[in-house]
């Protein structure tokens, strides 16, 4: 099992991170496309990546939940998070600093022999 929670949890701190890159270049798209240059060129490009990594950040919380056994309004927060701007990396470091995505399973008391 913590096989495939450390892999899980993997995936989603590259989700979280490659999905703000994805708004930053989407919004650098924006300004190209709405600016002086008037070329959408960077929306196509960006949209479709960002649009990609969207739905695989919210796949992965789900996951990421189900593994860890997030509370239901912490996975709320989290996929909330995938709408503005660079917030995932915000709640990706909030979850690590509180502990919700250690990988390492408790240690195991001993049974006793006898």
């Amino acid at each position: 099992m913590v096989v495939v929670r450390d892999k899980v949890t993997r995936l989603f701190v590259v989700a979280a991170i490659a999905e703000a890159f994805s708004w930053a270049g989407l919004l650098v798209g924006m300004v190209v496309k709405y600016g002086p240059p008037g070329n959408e060129l960077g929306v196509q490009i960006f949209g479709s990546i960002h649009g990609a990594l969207f739905v695989a950040y919210g796949v992965l919380v789900l996951a990421v939940a189900r593994v860890h056994r997030w509370s239901l309004l912490a996975t709320l927060v989290a996929l909330a998070c995938a709408v503005p701007p660079f917030a995932t990396v915000v709640f990706e470091r909030w979850a690590r600093g509180r502990g919700m995505l250690d990988v390492t399973e408790p240690a195991k008391q001993p049974a006793p022999v006898g």
